[in-house]
Order: structure tokens, then sequence, then C-alpha cells
């Protein structure tokens, strides 16, 4: 799956590189003009916890919605890079340029977030993805970190080849942030008010991918090297 195995090094030019940042860019102001619709709906007096129900079918709607939006990442993704984890890379960073241009439009659009550490439903899937802003901004700069990474290493012939251990370690690593989002089903499920922020499950997670993205880096970077 990497380029090491009889394919040429992969470049990934400026013109690609600036269509990406546009496709992103874009697609965060569509995401965000549809949110605006959104809270006008079901917040006209301006978002806010504890939130309020919605109706299953609306639900069932916002839920297409933001798996669409995961679809179009990976799409753009497998058709910007040919390799898996170049794919994988660029997936990455489009998905953070996203994420944090989402929250500047809808800065623009809204004057909202107030601060950094408003709260903000973030996913839906599987259950209700709550957090202050700040934190998916920090998981988006890291992704935007560790793809570019990844496509310097692989865009100049090296090989980035994870063992079990290191996607063991980052797996880990992405539950835990997921866990710090999920855990407080009162005030997702219950519609009460949310509890403190588990700030050190975000940041365990985060120490554990850059972990495992540093080890599998230095380690096949080294020539002839395995990936065992």
């Amino acid at each position: 799956m990497d380029n090491s195995k009889g394919d040429l090094p992969e470049k990934t030019g400026g013109p690609r590189i600036v269509c990406l940042v546009l496709f992103s860019v874009a697609m965060a102001y569509l995401e965000s003009a549809v949110v605006v619709y959104l809270r006008a709906l079901h917040y006209p007096e301006g978002f806010g916890f504890p939130l309020v129900p919605i109706e299953p079918g609306r639900a069932v709607v916002e839920i297409g919605r933001e798996l669409s939006t995961l679809a179009m990442l990976v799409a753009v993704a497998c058709l910007a890079a040919r390799t898996f984890y170049r794919r994988f890379a660029v997936f990455c960073i489009t998905f953070g340029i996203w994420d944090i241009f989402y929250y500047f439009w809808l800065k623009v659009l809204l004057d909202w977030p107030q601060s950094l550490l408003t709260w903000d439903v973030l996913f839906l899937v599987p259950l209700p993805w709550i957090g202050p802003v700040l934190s998916p901004l920090l998981v988006s700069v890291s992704l935007i970190i560790g793809g570019w990474l990844i496509l310097r290493r692989t865009g100049s012939g090296g090989r980035f080849a994870p063992n079990w251990r290191e996607w063991a370690i980052d797996l880990g690593g992405a539950l835990l942030i997921l866990l710090s989002y999920t855990c407080d089903l009162e005030a997702t499920l219950s519609f009460a008010m949310p509890r403190p922020y588990r700030w050190e499950l975000l940041l365990v997670g985060l120490a554990a991918g850059y972990y495992a993205l540093a080890r599998s880096l230095l380690r096949t970077g080294k020539p002839g090297e395995g990936c065992g």
C-alpha cells in the first residue's frame, strides 16, 4: 500500500495543493451556510446548551449530510493521490482545513462562537459529539501536520509504512478523543447542561497520535528497513 513497491515517487504539485485548499474552504462555507439555516430553524434565539430535541426525520437528514461530507472528502483524496497513505494524508489535510474554515465562516456569518471555549455539537455518529470549539481545532491542526509530514515523506521517495503497534497506538488515541466528545450522555441524550470537558482525554489522544506518527516516520526513514 505504500509507494516503495515499484511505484514512482508521487509529487503533489502547487496547483493540486491550491485546488485541494480551495475545495476545502468552499466546502466549509457550504457546511456553515447549512448550519446558519438549521440554527435559524431550531435556535431562533441563538444556539446554546442545553440542546433542543430534533424531529427524528430531520436528525436522519442531518446524519446523512454529515456522512455525505465525509464521502466527498474521501472521494477527493482518492482522486488527488494514487497510493493508500498519500490518499490518507490528503484526507487528513482537507478534513483539517475544512473544519477550521467551517468555524471561520460561522464567525463571519453569525459572529459565533463567542470564544474558543464555546461549546458546540461536532458530529452525530454514532452518538452526538460535543465539546469546546478549541478541541476540534486542535485535532484539525494535528491532522494537517500529520498529513503534510506523510506527503512530504512519500513525495520524496521515502517510505511510510506503520506497523501494527503504531496503528494500535494511533487507534487508541483516536478512541480517547472520541470518548472525550461522547462520554457526557446526559448533555447529549437527556438535554442537560454539559459537564466540564475531559481535556485530559483529548490531550493524551493527540499525544498518542503524534507518538505513533513520529515512531513510524523515524523507523521507516532508513533505507531497506522492513515494516514489521
